[in-house]
């Protein structure tokens, strides 16, 4: 399983360079094209806005999946305490 990773880690690198190429009339402006002030400026403000937006949805599902773990100890514990209740085997 990792030979197949590694392998398919190296032949996405190889192939990156050729396919992001131009054919040399772009001026080196690259995929997106002239990278002017506001660009760059609503580039920053994504990552401003971006990294906390992505802490918040982390945090919620960590939360989510703590309750659920919480749940599912609290209903194992249930059941024991039946099982000693009934004097099962």
């Amino acid at each position: 399983m990792a030979r197949t990773a590694l392998l398919t880690l190296w032949l996405v690198l190889l192939g990156a360079a050729p396919a992001l190429a131009a054919s040399g009339q772009d001026q080196g402006t690259g995929t997106y094209g002239e990278a002017d002030d506001k660009v760059v400026t609503n580039a920053g403000f994504l990552l401003i806005a971006g990294f906390p937006l992505l802490v918040l949805i982390l945090s919620l599902i960590q939360n989510a999946l703590d309750k659920r773990k919480y749940r599912r100890q609290a209903a194992a514990k249930a059941r024991r305490a039946r099982v000693d209740e009934r004097g099962g085997w």
